[in-house]
């Protein structure tokens, strides 16, 4: 076996934890109280300010398509051609278990709770779609599930189905036909969304989502190239602005861009990641950064356990949510957006930590015995 080359973006863990608390705060603030729900100040922190926070996943896949893309190319570079076997391993090691152990929660743990706090257990969900990570077929079909702990492991099963076929893909097509298939995955998803223009399938349809991961992978084909990586990193500060302006418009107005055109829904999730897919080459490549990521100590360490973050979520909101209750701390619209939150996110930090140390850091030990690359 060939030495372990490593490949270390340092500036990534910073945008995954921020990735994560966009899409948790987009989960956070429940009430069922409606003089909190239909208050001004509500609507403009739920509705206005993260609203669309959903675009946390979408900068998940696409950091994923460009990291994933990027370590196989270079495998394929120093090795001549790519274990896809070792390379499942190495998922299965990353991904399996605490995805597991929330399918675990969902299915069994969850309806035992609700039982000890007198609810019944209305789970639509299927297990079946869970145990074979094609879960957001089962969104799909019979909408969200009753555990909010299995509502997040759509994405984590679309990312699956991307790992599983993306390395057979990068084996089989010749290096110099990459671009070509880049282009057309993600046209393809353009595609799907004109002829399947469903607001949920569009959110979750593997075929829709596949472009923001191909447009990961688009990235990490270009930075491979000598001309793109220059210009990366001579980037223009005016350029700079630009790319983080258009990142804040779409983070905000979303919907009011949807709404200019009845097929602007099309290219929706395709200027998004592409937006997204600069950022990340910025931070990564050019030298004339306003501010890189790698600063912020304290927020990059917690983006070394943000898939944790992501996937344990819901136990801190609903922890929270409950403790609320009991001590009724959710009459009051500021303890709703600031007391509930803060507290939900201590939670859902604590238990990451708990379960990166002691449960996941032995697969990730063992993970990188089979890794040609480590990063």
């Amino acid at each position: 076996m060939l030495d372990q080359k490593k490949v270390f973006f340092p500036n990534l863990d910073g945008l995954r934890f921020l990735s994560f608390l966009s899409v948790f705060f987009f989960h956070s603030f429940y009430t069922e109280l409606d003089s909190i729900k239909y208050s001004g100040n509500y609507i403009f922190i739920k509705k206005s300010l993260f609203g669309n926070g959903n675009i946390g996943v979408n900068f998940f896949f696409v950091l994923s398509g460009f990291l994933i893309t990027y370590l196989l190319m270079e495998e394929k570079k120093i090795t001549g051609k790519i274990e896809i076997q070792k390379f499942w391993l190495r998922r299965i090691l990353r991904i399996w278990p605490l995805y597991f152990f929330c399918v675990f929660f969902g299915f069994i743990l969850f309806p035992i709770i609700k039982s000890y706090f007198g609810q019944v257990s209305n789970e639509s969900a299927e297990p079946f779609y869970y145990l074979t990570f094609i879960s957001n077929f089962d969104f799909l079909k019979n909408g969200k599930p009753d555990c909010s702990v299995l509502g997040v492991l759509w994405s984590i099963a679309i990312e699956e189905q991307f790992y599983f076929v993306w390395p057979i893909l990068l084996m089989i097509v010749p290096d110099k036909h990459y671009l070509k298939l880049f282009i057309v995955i993600i046209m393809g998803s353009c595609i799907f969304r004109f002829f399947v223009p469903d607001p949920i399938a569009d959110e979750i349809h593997t075929l829709s989502c596949m472009g923001d991961l191909t447009m990961g992978a688009l990235g990490a084909y270009l930075c491979r190239t000598d001309e793109f990586k220059k210009w990366l990193e001579d980037l223009k500060r005016g350029y700079i602005l630009l790319i983080y302006f258009l990142f804040f418009v779409f983070y905000f107005f979303r919907e009011q861009f949807l709404f200019l055109n009845t097929y602007f829904y099309v290219f929706d999730r395709t200027i998004i990641a592409s937006i997204i897919l600069m950022i990340i080459l910025e931070q990564n490549f050019s030298k004339n950064s306003f501010f890189k990521m790698s600063k912020l100590k304290f927020i990059s360490k917690l983006g070394t356990i943000s898939y944790g973050l992501y996937c344990l979520q819901f136990v801190g909101i609903l922890t929270t949510i409950t403790l609320s209750k009991k001590f009724h701390l959710n009459q009051n619209i500021w303890n709703v957006i600031f007391l509930e939150t803060l507290l939900a996110l201590s939670i859902t930090i604590l238990f990451s930590q708990l379960s990166f140390k002691f449960f996941e850091a032995p697969f990730l030990k063992l993970k990188e015995k089979f890794a040609y690359i480590t990063k």
